[in-house]
């Protein structure tokens, strides 16, 4: 037989025994679209995380003290590693030429901004920042004024807001000239900063910055660890111009030769590296979860594959009897479980709100309805004509 008929006839079988059919594809449809929603649902996390350590802007790295997912008490060699100080960061500046910026930043988390008798919860990170490091960061003043040089040479006790500060302390008053307190310490506000993207879902924008050498005189020079944002003039000398930052900054440190980096470098890259490492496990946990729901699908494929082969045993008996040959017969077959499965599949596509691949889906569906129609299929085409003529 032609394989049109073949398909006509596996169609109006289908069409024939719908409650058959119904139960069939509700099965594809469970496992389909228990596949792509888990597929989606760790798609759209693994995105949430990249744009959430998105931290720094394109073509940054910073120079930190430690790892810092890893933090001091990784080793030994970690936990005697010298701070990073502002004098180092300044001398990298003067030999990195490459780069376009090299900032200097330090860092207090959970306080508290006050402004008369109003104040923020506390939950605000305080930034002491260079000129470059306002840069590195992608810190623009959305009004007001920016950090200067002079700023950080002569400790001025100054500040920039983020918005939300701005809200809470401000709801009816420009901010630009009035004096905050953080730690007990006036700070003129010169200007109020752009809203920062989210990070999983939170704000950013609940912090406050000041000149570097002012956030010292606050919290201390020493005891505590610089971070050193770099950023490379493109992504075409990014490379480059971190080879040569640790090169420079191996020399500042005076790290022998042989011996390791006594500081770390990382990008929003390494970040989203580091992360991926730790989440690898359970994607593939949550693929293997969705695939045995897609192999449950299968079976009960098979099973009511199975069922229609005993039903229509006569059918078949009969056919074979006339000429039928075994492969007219298994090719019917498999082409009705097919056609389960790329109905199911489609159906389970567009439950699972579509966003999974549709070629994918689709190709999913014809590898799972050859692999568990084969059975069935081929038991059909090897009945016996005499005997599935004397079946009732």
């Amino acid at each position: 037989m032609k394989i049109n008929q073949l398909f006509n006839i596996a169609v109006q079988s289908i069409i024939n025994n719908k409650l058959r059919t119904s139960l069939t594809i509700l099965g594809v449809v469970v496992g389909i679209f228990s596949i792509i929603v888990i597929m989606t649902i760790i798609t759209m996390l693994q995105s949430s995380i990249e744009d959430g350590l998105s931290m720094l802007s394109k073509n940054t790295f910073q120079i930190q003290k430690h790892e810092p997912m890893q933090g001091p008490g990784h080793n030994r060699s970690d936990r005697n590693r010298k701070d990073i100080t502002i004098d180092e960061a300044i001398r990298l500046k003067e030999l990195l030429t490459q780069a376009q910026y090299v900032g200097a930043e330090q860092w207090q988390f959970g306080k508290v901004v006050k402004f008369g008798n109003l104040e923020t919860n506390p939950n605000i990170s305080v930034a002491g920042a260079t000129v470059d490091a306002m840069r590195t960061n992608d810190w623009n003043v959305d009004y007001g004024r920016d950090l200067r040089e002079n700023d950080v040479e002569y400790s001025s006790n100054v500040c920039l807001l983020g918005p939300e500060i701005v809200d809470k302390v401000f709801p009816n008053l420009n901010p630009i000239g009035q004096t905050v307190r953080v730690d007990n310490k006036p700070l003129k506000v010169i200007g109020v900063l752009q809203a920062q993207p989210a990070m999983f879902g939170e704000s950013r924008d609940n912090y406050i910055v000041m000149p570097i050498t002012t956030w010292q005189s606050i919290y201390g020079k020493y005891g505590r660890s610089v971070n050193i944002t770099v950023s490379a003039p493109n992504k075409e000398s990014y490379n480059d111009v971190i080879e040569s930052a640790v090169g420079h900054f191996r020399k500042i440190r005076k790290v022998p030769v042989g011996q390791p980096d006594d500081f770390y470098v990382f990008s929003n890259e390494s970040m989203i590296t580091q992360v991926n490492t730790i989440t690898g496990p359970i994607k593939i946990g949550a693929l293997a979860v969705s695939l045995v729901a897609l192999i449950a699908a299968g079976v009960g494929i098979m099973n009511i594959m199975l069922v229609s082969v005993t039903e229509r045993t006569k059918e078949i008996g009969i056919r074979k009897a006339i000429g039928a040959r075994k492969a007219s017969i298994l090719i019917q077959f498999l082409i009705e479980a097919v056609i389960l499965c790329i109905v199911g599949g489609i159906a389970g596509i567009a439950f699972g709100i579509g966003i999974g691949n549709f070629l994918i889906g689709i190709t999913m569906c014809v590898i799972v309805g050859l692999i568990f129609g084969t059975y069935p299929a081929y038991k059909a085409a090897n009945l016996d004509p005499i005997e599935a003529l004397r079946y009732e």
